[in-house]
């Protein structure tokens, strides 16, 4: 009986053990990462510098600039298979923690685009004092928020190609947008919507006279109440429009989109680039069956499932193709 069980722990002990082997493996990238700090007027910047783990030639360099909320350098390493695969193609990849975050000193919810502009300018500036970066080589990678971002920072910086992910035209009717596909992704009915657009219009209002937040706590829904930092961040930023900004494209863009993005009206995106951006310039891919941040709708709609594979697959994490498309675009640039 003793020596059963002994076996059966064993058997246990390798099949965990051998689990934990291979998550470790598929969670090492061929890559090296390096811990970096900015220093800039408004506070220290820190984050991330990955480079190919042998490289001989001057490297391009794509910074990375995020979309909404508190991320992190990594994205919770959700970046790292993509930079992986930019440092196959020789190319270093730099992404900073938001303000606030893991070291960045500020409040990234005190900021204004244009504020994340100048943050960009500061990190392409670092970037072009490091010797092994070819400074004509330097491009951006950037979603959803970034899409106010880049067409602005393409103004004052000769960028040498910009890849965006997901990003939307218009602050305002991208809100709209978000609340009413999500809320019938989940059922609600369109008395229950219009209830709920009604009530951003009266948030909006008060966001546009520059209320107070006390102002806004007196009207605000429970389940929807935002933080004092929040309001100054709505506040600064509910003005955003990238239509005019789409202008200063001088070079190269990449734009990828999901059909079953809940956040983004990606048919508008679409058009409007086609519209500003010069035809000759423009690269659009769209894919059927991604979300926002590219991961397929199984994946995006199963907590689990995703864990699972950011666990056992985390290259597998983001639809097929995604990588692809951005590898084949960055080839097209050295032909």
């Amino acid at each position: 009986m003793k020596r059963k069980l002994t076996i059966t722990l064993i058997i246990i002990f390798l099949l965990f053990g051998g689990a934990g082997l291979y998550i470790l493996m598929q969670n090492s990238f061929n890559m090296d990462e390096q811990a970096v700090e900015i220093q800039t007027p408004q506070g220290k910047l820190t984050g991330t510098f990955v480079l190919p783990n042998n490289y001989t030639n001057k490297l391009g360099l794509v910074l990375f600039i995020h979309g909404d909320g508190p991320i992190d350098d990594s994205h919770d390493d959700g970046y790292k298979p993509l930079w992986e695969r930019l440092a196959s193609l020789g190319y270093a990849s730099l992404s900073l923690n938001k303000r606030g975050i893991k070291g960045s000193e500020g409040n990234w919810e005190h900021q204004s685009i244009e504020d994340r502009v100048e943050e960009a300018r500061q990190a392409i500036a670092w970037a072009k004092e490091q010797p092994m970066i070819d400074e004509k080589q330097i491009g951006v990678w950037g979603a959803s928020q970034a899409g106010w971002v880049i067409p602005k920072l393409a103004k004052q910086e000769p960028l040498a190609f910009s890849l965006l992910l997901s990003p939307a035209i218009n602050w305002i009717s991208q809100g709209q947008y978000n609340t009413r596909s999500e809320m019938l992704a989940e059922g609600k009915s369109e008395a229950e919507i219009q209830d709920k657009l009604a009530y951003n219009r009266q948030v909006r209002q008060l966001l546009m006279k520059h209320a107070s937040y006390e102002e806004y706590v007196k009207i605000a829904r429970e389940n929807s109440l935002m933080s004092r930092d929040r309001w100054i961040f709505a506040g600064k930023n509910l003005m955003a429009d990238a239509t005019d900004d789409l202008r200063n494209f001088n070079t190269p863009v990449l734009l990828i989109l999901g059909e079953e993005d809940l956040q983004v009206d990606v048919k508008d995106t679409e058009r409007v680039y086609r519209d500003i951006v010069k035809p000759d310039l423009l690269t659009v891919v769209v894919f059927p069956d991604a979300d926002h941040s590219m991961l397929s709708k199984q994946t995006a709609n199963s907590n689990l499932r995703a864990t699972l594979i950011s666990l056992f697959a985390p290259r597998q994490i983001t639809i097929p193709g995604y990588m692809d498309a951005i590898e084949q675009f960055l080839g097209k640039l050295s032909e």
